[in-house]
């Protein structure tokens, strides 16, 4: 399994015997998500570092850069932030206060995870319906030097909101199972 804060959220822990196959199977999807943000986040990345250093080049060089250099964050930029995303909601990472689950016990900790990831995914859901308008409207609207639509870069809320909804779903799966999906390890807490 990977190495991140949820790493044997579904695995076999000493003395709890292997684990069920449905949880490793929602692990697996969760860590699969996971690894499509990373893709994402260094593709993109890579893209738009290669496209932009070009673009300062060729401008301070020859006078003229790459036009469509101006216009490439508009559709890469959306999906890097998508992709850290997911890879925060599937190492649940996201920005999280929790005093509250930390001064109850296990159950209270539990209840209170259920009912966060159960408003994860009503808000995912909402947000994904809500935003229907906008992204049909994007259809319609073609980034001038590019020629590509604007789709493309308003894609990316989809991707995002549809794994953070696929992942909550996921983590209710593991917390009924019984299995943690908050790092209770308070070195891996520190982002320092």
């Amino acid at each position: 399994m990977k190495g991140t804060d949820r790493s044997d959220a579904a695995g076999s822990a000493e003395g709890e015997g292997r684990a069920r196959p449905f949880l490793r199977l929602a692990q697996g999807v969760i860590d699969l998500l996971e690894w499509s943000g990373k893709l994402i986040a260094a593709g993109t990345l890579s893209v738009l570092f290669v496209a932009l250093l070009t673009n300062v080049i060729l401008r301070y060089g020859a006078g003229k850069g790459i036009p469509w250099a101006y216009e490439i964050h508009a559709i890469l930029l959306p999906w890097l932030v998508a992709g850290g995303i997911v890879i925060a909601t599937a190492r649940s990472r996201n920005i999280a206060i929790t005093l509250l689950p930390e001064l109850g016990g296990a159950r209270v900790r539990r209840a209170f995870m259920l009912f966060v990831e159960a408003a994860i995914i009503v808000i995912s859901i909402s947000v994904l319906w809500s935003s229907q308008p906008i992204l049909r409207a994007s259809t319609f609207q073609t980034l001038s030097t590019l020629g590509v639509k604007a789709i493309w870069g308003y894609s990316s809320m989809v991707y995002s909101f549809g794994a953070m909804a696929i992942i909550a779903a996921l983590d209710i799966v593991l917390l009924l199972g019984g299995k943690s999906v908050m790092d209770d390890d308070p070195a891996h807490a520190s982002l320092s």
